[in-house]
């Protein structure tokens, strides 16, 4: 009898240490955000290339200004997520909300003469107040229907822009911010670092508020009406409420982040203000992959990064010496970005931060293939 269970003992000996190093690993793992924000904080100070990826050094004003908007979208395709991955609510009106902080705060800035901080804080607040508004109309309708509300709001919102009441918005042009009431550690070249920190930060802000509110109660109750609404309301509660609150929440981040890229780009325009900007932080969040924690934050920088860089493609030497038949297509950006999206969308569907997940599971199903093709004695 012991000479039989012997084994199996000695098996649970050589088992434990491996299962010790695997939970070891699995908490080691957990502090990889941790690490990876300490390597992002310090890209102002690496000299080192990424050929292909960036042009020269990762601490040159160039490519910081690149990886600071990068960061900048990567946040804001989070806080969008809040509405479509999280709550399964499909705006088209989320980039008012972004403009809202811009052009309040530079037009603060500009009419009435208040310090930088006072605009900011008052154009983050008419974000918050503006999505509680006009949420509170377009939830009144579900679907489809509150698609269209949003893309209106959104659609007058532009018009007035563009239309320029007043000379507040300056038109198609837009209105430059005015560098003598911006602070002077965020204005000029050489505090380019500064700016691509304070992108980093609204990052840190962003992904730390989302992830509170969806580990909420309130996070679970949005769950709950993405998969089921109307379970939700027979539970005895009352969605309206919660996707409002999920509404203000994303509108709010959004304009803040509105005020970070006034900072980056000097200026408050119209390009801000459009559908397309909104459609464009839909294909951010679908390409990284919608409801799961990096995913949308992936989509953004990889989407960000690609229609910079393949715009630098497009006007190359190496397509202008293509035919006609191949250059002409691509020397679009926009024809580059959405062939990269369908392929993305066929070949990983759910989005990039999906492919470890599919690649394990590829590699497990080779394994047991292996396994029952191995000839039994």
């Amino acid at each position: 009898m012991t000479t039989a269970t012997q084994p199996r003992g000695q098996a649970r000996t050589a088992d434990h240490p491996r299962a010790a190093r695997a939970g070891q690993l699995r908490r080691a793992a957990r502090w990889w955000p941790a690490l990876l924000l300490v390597v992002l904080f310090t890209a102002p100070y690496s000299a080192l290339p990424l050929p292909g990826l960036l042009d020269g050094p990762i601490g040159s004003p160039g490519n910081l200004q690149l990886l600071a908007l990068c960061l900048l979208f990567g946040a804001l395709a989070t806080g969008y997520d809040l509405l479509l991955g999280r709550t399964g609510l499909l705006s088209f009106g989320h980039a008012l909300y972004f403009a809202a902080g811009t052009y309040v705060t530079n037009t603060v800035m500009l009419e009435a003469g208040l310090p930088f901080a006072v605009s900011a804080l008052l154009g983050v607040l008419f974000g918050v107040v503006l999505s509680a508004l006009l949420g509170a109309v377009s939830l009144r309708v579900s679907g489809i229907g509150f698609s269209m509300v949003t893309l209106a709001f959104a659609q007058a919102g532009s018009i007035l822009v563009q239309r320029d009441p007043g000379g507040v918005t300056g038109g198609e042009e837009g209105r430059a911010a005015p560098a003598d009431q911006l602070p002077a550690s965020l204005v000029g070249i050489e505090h380019t670092a500064n700016l691509y920190w304070l992108a980093l930060a609204y990052l840190v802000v962003v992904v730390c508020a989302v992830q509170w509110a969806v580990r909420s109660p309130l996070g679970r109750v949005w769950e709950g009406i993405k998969e089921n609404e109307r379970r939700v309301e027979v539970l005895g509660l009352r969605p309206y409420g919660f996707k409002l609150a999920a509404f203000v929440l994303a509108g709010g981040l959004a304009a803040l982040g509105g005020i970070v890229y006034l900072l980056l780009t000097g200026g408050a325009t119209p390009g801000t203000t459009t559908s397309d900007f909104t459609l464009s932080l839909l294909v951010m969040v679908v390409l990284g992959g919608s409801g799961t924690r990096w995913g949308p934050l992936l989509g953004g920088i990889l989407y960000t990064w690609a229609d910079h860089r393949l715009g630098d493609l497009a006007d190359s030497g190496a397509v202008a010496g293509l035919p006609a038949v191949v250059r002409v297509p691509l020397s679009q950006p926009l024809f580059l970005l959405g062939a990269l999206f369908v392929a993305v969308i066929y070949l990983l569907p759910g989005g990039v931060v999906r492919l470890p997940a599919r690649l394990r599971a590829a590699r497990a199903s080779r394994v047991t293939t292996d396994h029952k093709e191995v000839p039994q004695p």
